[in-house]
C-alpha cells in the first residue's frame, strides 16, 4: 500500500511542476519575453497545454468567467496540496510542518 501511495505522491509532484512551468511560460508569452512564433516554444507550449487541459477543464466549467484572470492552476495546486496532506497525515501518520 505504501508503494502505491509513494507513486501517487510522485505523480502529484510531477503535475505540480508541470503547472508551475506552464504558468511561468504563460507569463513569459504574455509579456512578450518569448514568442509562440518560435517552433520550440510553440511545441513546448502545446505539449503543456495537452497535459494540463484535461485537469483544468472540469474546474473551468465550475468557475465563473473572471475577465482574463485564470485561477484554475491555483485551484488545482490547492487540491494537490490537500491530497498530499491527506496522504501524509492519514496514510503515513505524519503531521505536516
Amino acid at each position: 500500500m505504501a508503494a502505491i501511495l509513494d507513486v501517487i505522491l510522485v505523480i502529484l509532484n510531477i503535475i505540480t511542476w508541470i503547472i508551475i512551468i506552464q504558468a511561468i511560460l504563460s507569463w513569459l508569452i504574455t509579456f512578450n519575453v518569448i514568442s509562440l512564433s518560435n517552433p520550440t516554444v510553440r511545441s513546448i507550449w502545446s505539449g503543456l497545454e495537452r497535459m494540463t487541459e484535461p485537469v483544468y477543464r472540469p474546474i473551468r466549467n465550475l468557475l465563473p468567467p473572471m475577465q482574463g484572470l485564470d485561477l484554475t492552476p491555483l485551484i488545482v495546486l490547492l487540491i494537490i496540496f490537500f491530497v498530499r496532506q491527506l496522504i501524509a497525515r492519514y496514510a503515513y501518520g505524519l503531521v505536516p510542518f
